[in-house]
């Protein structure tokens, strides 16, 4: 029976009550995410002064009941009168959607916060949210709750003539964000110490006041992105000492460049819009990558170092081991959706093109040397680029000669339906015998590989294309690498790295991770990557069984069945020990078996860039910080 549909069934949600309704089309997610973005965008609004000249101070308080708080030294919101709306400015912009100061009448020239929903959206949001403003020798406050106006704007106190600026202070809703309302300081230090990086002179205090967990951090630098790129390079070795940096303004643009060469062979390229991550590049980053193909180019010509009858470089060759932040501030900005992940504008291009066209002939004119160096590794690049085609065309040819030549080592399953079906990937013959043993033969694929496959953070493409254990691999999977990839061609939904539970396997998984999040890093995106998490410990007592994969949980399982001589516990030190009864019981059965998602969220591309260079990378310091700080994650590690 159709249910009724008339004017009557047509909703009209007044105020926040549709940020509410549909939390997710303002913040991504109610989920952590979410949680966080919350503060974000109330940043933005202060970092968005800074950006107009009038604050260089923005304090982030995680409060010991976990709401947030952050004071900025701008101009504050307005409190008077909002002629067309009757209310004052400070309540405009916490209940009124797409209101604010950001849509021109000179308020901003530039901001991040475009759109004008992001106060209200919080306010909406939170259980309570307070203000409080500081201008003329006063303090004004107003108190919401759930998008709600509690306590009028009033002047609660006087302060310093010289204070002014505003203090937001808001509690999540639990109604909302069922999953979590708890910060994680982590978080919130990667986003804030990114703010300050591409805010030059900006200085962003972070505090946690929370019980157990106090801690103070400072973020501010008078490089800005210069120093940005310094941070990011600190796990490899520069090629040349200079961080290359271009900046100036054309056709109201203002552009900003920093970048340095390093000796890994992958490209390290951000770019942002007035301090918007653009993860999906735009017309700014396609403006900085015609530029710098085209000005290499030339001066690789014009000094002789490419012949006549040499092909031209490719962008892709200059690019290899570059670290480059591209940042723009533009008035109004044309992003694709409310996402802001790819920019538009073509001004922007041609601002970005132009100017650093012109600085950078210039800065290898005046710098010989690291010109040299720089064109040096991309012709050594083109080199490599060109005996990887050889080897990705020989590979191409003999599976068209066979087929569609399969590795021999690979036990595929009989579904030919993607969907249905998942390929363990298994280091050694010992443990591949014993999943080959257990698997579901319809579903489950099993690909071993010999011992540790190649580190491809110290490797160029030819190389990777010529390791027998990676072409396996490619083979197996369907999508091609690189610029081939091709994931609707990927032929398991699940691909599951299964290695041992010690320090060896973790080498292992962390080597085809890198491989992966390199060459096929939409796999990660899409969700088809896991590891599995086979049980460190069996327990057996009077002819019954219980596997435990963790210290902690072993020791539960031993006060649940008593302590005593008739309790025999076996460590598994590795796969092969476990007959194909156990493994599938423990670590294949998709009934019972714990897998753990690889995700990778864009907005911490960075870190996440950063953390595979210091991992795999050559330098050796900044592995061992990394080891050390993070030590007192890892559990049940033989160590």
């Amino acid at each position: 029976m159709s249910q009724e549909y008339g004017a009557d069934q047509i909703q009209i949600l007044e105020g926040l009550e549709a940020v509410r309704k549909r939390p997710g089309m303002y913040i991504g997610s109610t989920s952590s995410r979410g949680l966080h973005h919350l503060v974000y965008e109330i940043v933005d609004n202060s970092v968005d002064e800074a950006l107009a000249g009038v604050c260089d101070t923005i304090h982030v308080t995680v409060n010991p009941d976990n709401s947030v708080s952050v004071e900025d030294n701008g101009r504050g919101i307005p409190v008077g009168i909002n002629h067309k709306s009757g209310l004052p400015g400070v309540e405009v912009v916490f209940t009124i959607l797409h209101a604010g100061g950001k849509f021109g009448g000179g308020g901003y020239k530039v901001s991040g916060g475009l759109h004008g929903v992001g106060a209200s959206v919080v306010n909406a949001l939170s259980e309570w949210l307070t203000v409080n403003v500081y201008t003329d020798g006063k303090i004004y406050e107003e108190k919401f709750s759930r998008g709600k106006t509690t306590s009028p704007l009033t002047v609660i106190g006087e302060c310093d003539k010289e204070k002014h600026g505003t203090k937001v202070t808001f509690l999540p809703d639990a109604e909302i964000f069922k999953e979590t309302q708890e910060y994680d300081y982590s978080v919130l230090r990667k986003r804030l110490r990114e703010m300050a990086f591409l805010t030059k002179n900006l200085r962003i205090e972070l505090h946690d006041t929370r019980e157990g967990q106090e801690r103070n951090e400072v973020y501010h630098y008078e490089g800005g992105i210069k120093e940005f790129v310094a941070y990011l390079n600190k796990s490899t070795s520069p090629l040349y000492e200079d961080i290359i940096y271009c900046e100036g303004n054309r056709n109201n643009v203002y552009v900003e460049v920093a970048m340095q060469h390093n000796d890994s062979y992958n490209e390290s390229s951000y770019s942002f819009v007035n301090n918007i991550n653009t993860p999906e590049g735009g017309t700014h980053l396609t403006g900085f990558r015609n530029a710098i193909t085209k000005t290499f180019n030339e001066y690789a010509r014009t000094n002789k170092m490419l012949k006549d009858s040499d092909e031209n470089l490719s962008g892709e060759d200059i690019r290899e081991g570059l670290t480059s932040i591209v940042s723009i501030k533009i008035e109004e900005p044309q992003f694709e959706g409310q996402t802001k992940q790819k920019l538009g504008n073509t001004e922007a291009r041609n601002a970005v093109e132009y100017l650093l066209s012109e600085q950078l002939t210039y800065y290898l004119e005046q710098n010989p040397d690291v010109a040299r160096k720089i064109c040096e590794k991309s012709i050594q690049s083109q080199r490599a680029r060109e005996a990887a085609r050889k080897a990705r065309d020989i590979t191409r040819r003999k599976s068209a000669l066979d087929g569609f030549s399969l590795p021999g080592k690979l036990a595929d399953c009989s579904d030919k339906n993607p969907k249905n079906c998942e390929i363990f990937i298994v280091e050694g013959d010992s443990a591949g015998g014993s999943a080959k043993s257990a698997r579901n033969r319809a579903t489950q694929a099993i690909l071993p590989l010999r011992g540790k496959i190649l580190n491809v953070e110290k490797a160029r493409l030819d190389r990777v294309y010529g390791n027998e254990e990676i072409k396996a691999m490619i083979t197996a999977f369907g999508t091609g690498i690189h610029d081939d990839f091709d994931i609707s061609k990927l032929r398991y939904d699940k691909i599951i790295i299964m290695t041992d539970a010690d320090v060896d396997g973790a080498h292992i998984a962390t080597l085809m991770l890198t491989f992966i999040y390199r060459f096929m890093p939409d796999l990660i995106r899409e969700g088809h990557v896991y590891l599995a998490q086979p049980p460190l410990y069996k327990l057996e007592k009077n002819k019954k069984v219980w596997y435990a994969y963790s210290d902690d949980e072993l020791a539960k399982i031993i006060d649940e069945v008593g302590r005593d001589q008739n309790n025999k516990i076996q460590r598994y030190k590795g796969l092969g020990e476990m007959d194909a009864e156990q493994l599938w019981d423990t670590t294949m059965d998709p009934e019972k078996r714990i897998l753990l998602r690889v995700s990778m969220d864009e907005e911490d591309a960075s870190d996440v860039n950063l953390t595979f260079m210091t991992l795999m990378g050559d330098k050796v310091e900044p592995r061992r910080d990394f080891i050390l700080e993070n030590a007192k994650y890892v559990k049940n590690l033989d160590i």
